[in-house]
């Protein structure tokens, strides 16, 4: 980091305090694949504590840690912001929704023989695609019949 501060011409501390306040810098080397789960409100409603606990199990590991073998290190972060979709955990880039414990596992031992688990929802909330509530949109927005109005509109276009 002090390479990067005479790169810009700052004081190190500057480079020190972006570094240390995002999660998304790693100031430590990490495993090849980096378990983020986020524990914040909506996915703790949703069972977070029971997926970190499934994932410590499994890998034998806490929190903080990384395998033995330099595959897999665990972490929980601050809101994923995908919330609807909750629990959620992010594998270094790609997000996984709608977790449960089953599915969890799943991943990690597809991740374990090399494999990209399919991303997205994992089934948790049954089959919806994305973020759709199951059955129509649940929002104000229908009082006044606007749902049907937009996708007639997205229809046309």
């Amino acid at each position: 980091m002090n390479h990067v501060a005479e790169v810009l011409e700052m004081p190190p501390m500057r480079v020190y305090e972006v570094a240390s306040f995002y999660t998304m810098f790693n100031r430590d080397p990490v495993g090849k694949y980096f378990l983020q789960v986020c524990t914040t409100t909506p996915c703790e409603c949703s069972g977070a504590s029971e997926i970190v606990k499934v994932i410590e199990k499994k890998l034998g590991i806490k929190v903080g840690g990384t395998t033995k073998d330099g595959l897999f290190t665990l972490v929980e972060v601050e809101c994923a912001g995908a919330c609807v979709n909750a629990p959620v955990m992010a594998v270094n880039d790609d997000y996984y929704e709608d977790l449960t414990e089953k599915s969890t596992i799943n991943i990690i031992d597809a991740l374990a023989r090399g494999e990209i688990p399919k991303r997205g929802p994992q089934g948790g909330q049954g089959d919806r695609k994305c973020c759709e509530p199951k059955g129509k949109p649940t929002s104000l927005f229908l009082l006044l019949s606007g749902y049907e109005k937009k996708k007639k509109k997205i229809l046309q276009d």
